[in-house]
């Protein structure tokens, strides 16, 4: 019994470690969240998405993409147009005259809002490094019976961080009252979205 514990809690506290890093992905999440808009949807997209991606590394995945790198170089690629795009998007957001409150603002219909995470979510290559890859490297270390528990904690991680940060960010609606506020947010994560976009790059020279 405590074996099984042992890897669930093993593979929960990589994949903790691994998500909560800032990512173009964690500051969509945070955003929708602070506009209390589609917030479930997208937060089970990320703890789905997320959880397949282990499975997969865990199941041996991450060998075929170390044996074909192409596949990455093609996310990679992909991922960084997606993320300029996005990021230019949300710079000019910030030089328009009328900028949003937490409780006015243009709505983004469900379909596009799943669009835009999914986008985050499977054109960024890092996500392949972390879930499929790492992941899948350190559940070797794992008896083979005891493996689904390690990939269970990792996704049990990854709902319950996605979900503190998409319901928790409504206690920050406080410092979003202004539309100031949100042009400081939006000229955050334009910014970001484009030294993430520039660094895809650079590291696929």
């Amino acid at each position: 019994m405590m074996s099984f514990i042992t890897s669930f809690f093993s593979g929960f506290a990589l994949s903790a470690s691994l998500i909560v890093a800032i990512g173009a992905q964690n500051l969509f999440v945070l955003r929708q969240g602070l506009k209390k808009e589609h917030v479930g949807p997208i937060v089970l997209f990320c703890g789905f998405s997320d959880a397949i991606l282990i499975i997969a590394g865990v199941s041996g995945m991450g060998a075929l993409l170390e044996a074909f790198p192409q596949i990455a170089k093609g996310f990679t690629l992909a991922g960084a147009g997606f993320l300029f795009w996005y990021g230019l998007r949300t710079l000019r957001q910030v030089t328009l005259s009328e900028s949003m409150t937490v409780t006015q603002g243009a709505s983004v219909a469900l379909s596009k809002a799943l669009t835009s995470v999914a986008a985050f979510t499977w054109l960024n290559p890092h996500v392949y490094l972390d879930t499929v890859l790492l992941m899948g490297a350190a559940s070797t270390a794992q008896p083979l019976p005891l493996r689904p528990f390690f990939a269970a904690g990792a996704a049990s991680a990854s709902f319950l961080w996605f979900g503190a940060l998409g319901y928790g960010a409504r206690f920050l609606q406080p410092i979003f009252a202004t539309p100031k506020s949100w042009k400081v947010l939006d000229l955050v994560i334009g910014c970001v979205m484009l030294f993430l976009a520039t660094l895809l790059l650079v590291q696929d020279l």
